[in-house]
């Protein structure tokens, strides 16, 4: 932990680099849509086609009209008003879109990608206008959004009489049908008609070219290496290839195997489960009970076997297997070392790859396996060079000694990481096996442990007999010890900024020495009824808020104040960190306290709500049952967002009073965003 401080910032500025793109593409444009004739030359009782054309926005799909409505998808829909210029025939037909069969939906779609077409047969009365609406739903598995859309259509169109009807004319008096007839004709009756083009453009509609998205998805694996998940897995690595091959050349070429393995599994595994289970699998993966306490129990066994409580070895059947074949026998344990690095690893690296996955409905297969690769590649480089790195350390003099302290060491954290996935278990489902102060004591212990074992004052199992302590050594017990001390006053409450994304939040400290600013400011709960849910959430340092939208509405109309909507996750690293970082500044806090009310809508709580509360998700036409997936549901839908943190204020109306903002630990920006929020208000009020 000798650089926990700058290791901590670092990853702080890479996971805002990413936010910030996210962002970014926050600001969705609908397709560009383009509403023709068939025909220039309009005669009256003659059919003609309206002819709809879409260019839809890279990354980006919408549905076409050929599967059932039931289905879950929303079918692209025509409505037209009422005319006696013209007759519907038939409903709205898509032409050549694509088919699949959907594994979230059970069912066959269709579907366009660059550009949909679409196809309205009418019978036409006489000259007028078409006016309608087009209602649809443009989705992206890049982003895990849908949003619904409604086009609305004007064209106007003249029509002559055809020859038929002429006739009619000509038999009552032949001259004057004649020159009638003819007066139309030589009248401008056949006029150029301009494409009707809608007010929205697309912006960024254009694919965005191979080599810059395998850039970002490269960026995105470095980013990864920094997140709790896996940071840890290095050890791992180093403890696995310690002495495992017999030459320098051996080592590096199985060192270059578990790459490769590593970047194979993310590639092939990775496109398969973002094809096959949607955007959903990562959050369950992130923050479901069973891979944490999964993860969590490979953890405390590898930390056991570091420090030296037994060895970590295959069944002896095996080992004879091996010995007789000992080239098969190395191969396959390298590939499930890999195997076990992406296995753990994805709980975090989850959203990041969800980020830059487009599945297969979307219909491109080349982007997301170039994806997956680049991202692979960044993220295996590392771990080739740690696996590389050990046969280096054998060749150091009387390296055995020195080696299995560093695995000591590295088993020490091993053992406090390990409690990072039962805490994201634990806030999930509520269990209060390990609020905040039970975590640092934990810490401070297993720290404190460290920090004595590196002065030779515990001795452990393979440890050799320590004559002196080396400086660096000593340098590291010092900052052990430091970091031990900077830990001591969370147990008071403080905020403890640096730690922030890995502690439990401050809501679940159990005891606190109140300070600073009071509890008591603002009016918070201004609603003469229970707040709902608040036996099971909170919100930090003081903050008297709500856990239900229209309740939290409720309460802002009745104190004349405007709602800020706060979308965070019990599992959210970045939300901590704003918690932590931004609003415990005495400037932000009072503002949070006394301008606005308050609602936490926590996107992964699992409470199940009462059945009479289901519903249907216009989104993804599955139900939501619980208080999380309607949160979240809520988001996607209203705002097209699926990201944490995210801070929308709303007026009375339930209109934006200012642009949402994301994860950003500017302390100033923030306030500007609050302040600038209740000027609007006020104007508006």
């Amino acid at each position: 932990m000798k650089n926990s401080n700058s290791w901590t910032k670092n990853l702080l500025l890479i996971l805002s680099f990413l936010m910030s793109l996210g962002a970014q593409a926050q600001i969705i444009s609908p397709p560009q849509w383009t509403v023709s004739l068939s025909s220039e030359q309009l005669k009256v009782g003659e059919e003609v086609k309206l002819i709809l054309q879409a260019q839809i926005p890279g990354g980006w799909y919408i549905y076409g009209t050929d599967f059932d409505p039931d289905l879950g998808p929303l079918v692209t829909t025509l409505i037209l008003d009422e005319s006696s210029a013209y007759e519907r025939v038939g409903s709205l037909q898509e032409i050549e879109g694509k088919k699949k069969y959907d594994e979230i939906f059970e069912g066959d779609i269709t579907f366009f990608i660059k550009e949909g077409n679409f196809e309205q047969l009418l019978k036409i009365n006489s000259s007028g206008t078409i006016s309608g609406t087009l209602e649809y739903q443009m989705c992206s598995d890049l982003t895990g959004q849908c949003i619904n859309y409604e086009e609305d259509i004007e064209l106007s169109f003249s029509a002559v009489e055809s020859p038929e009807n002429v006739s009619a004319f000509e038999s009552e008096d032949s001259d004057e049908g004649e020159t009638l007839f003819n007066q139309i004709d030589s009248e401008e009756s056949t006029p150029e008609l301009e494409p009707v083009v809608t007010d929205f453009e697309p912006e960024g509609g254009t694919e965005e070219s191979l080599w810059g998205f395998m850039v970002l998805a490269f960026l995105a694996g470095l980013a990864a290496l920094l997140t709790p998940c896996v940071f840890p897995m290095i050890p791992m690595t180093v403890s696995f290839f310690t002495g495992r091959a017999s030459s320098r050349s051996a080592g590096i070429r199985q060192a270059f195997i578990y790459g490769f393995s590593i970047i194979g599994i993310y590639t092939i595994a990775g496109t398969a489960v973002s094809a096959i289970q949607g955007p959903e699998f990562a959050n369950w993966l992130a923050t479901h009970w069973l891979p944490n306490l999964f993860f969590f129990g490979i953890f405390i066994v590898f930390a056991l076997a570091f420090l030296g409580m037994f060895e970590i070895t295959l069944p002896s059947s095996f080992v004879n297997k091996v010995d007789a074949k000992a080239e098969k026998g190395g191969l396959a344990g390298i590939f499930f070392m890999a195997f076990t690095l992406v296995l753990v690893s994805f709980s975090c690296t989850g959203p990041i790859v969800g980020s830059i996955l487009i599945s297969s409905a979307g219909g491109e297969l080349i982007k997301p396996i170039l994806g997956m690769f680049s991202f692979s590649l960044a993220f295996a480089i590392p771990f080739t060079l740690f696996a590389i790195f050990p046969e280096w350390l054998n060749r150091l003099p009387k390296s055995g000694g020195w080696l299995n302290s560093v695995k000591v060491v590295l088993g020490f954290l091993e053992l406090a990481l390990a409690f990072k996935f039962l805490s994201i278990a634990d806030l999930v489902y509520h269990w209060g096996i390990l609020d905040r102060d039970i975590f640092l004591v934990i810490w401070i212990v297993i720290f404190g442990a460290l920090g004595l074992y590196l002065l030779g004052k515990i001795r452990l199992p393979h440890d050799s007999p320590l004559e002196f302590i080396s400086v660096p050594r000593l340098l590291l017990a010092l900052l052990t010890f430091m970091f031990v001390v900077y830990m001591i006053p969370g147990l008071w409450g403080a905020p403890l900024k640096y730690l922030s994304g890995y502690l439990p939040p401050m809501s679940t400290q159990q005891f606190k020495m109140e300070g600073g600013m009071s509890s008591d400011l603002g009016s918070g709960y201004v609603l003469d009824e229970p707040v709902k849910y608040a036996d099971i959430l909170e919100i930090p340092h003081g903050i008297k808020g709500y856990f239900d939208y229209q309740q939290a509405l409720k309460a802002a109309k009745e104190a004349n104040k405007p709602l800020l909507i706060d979308f965070t996750g019990h599992g959210c690293v970045n939300c901590r960190k704003m918690e932590e970082n931004v609003w415990v500044d005495p400037d932000v806090l009072r503002r949070l306290k006394e301008d606005f009310v308050m609602v936490a809508l926590y996107i992964d709580e699992r409470l199940e709500l009462p059945e009479s509360e289901w519903y249907t998700s216009s989104y993804d036409g599955k139900v939501k049952k619980t208080l999380g997936k309607q949160n979240a549901d809520f988001q996607i839908t209203r705002f097209q967002n699926n990201a944490q943190p995210y801070y929308v204020i709303l007026d009375h109306e339930e209109e934006l009073l200012a642009k949402p903002r994301a994860y950003d630990t500017d302390i100033q920006a923030f306030i500007e965003f609050l302040d600038g929020a209740k000027r609007e208000f006020e104007i508006r009020d």
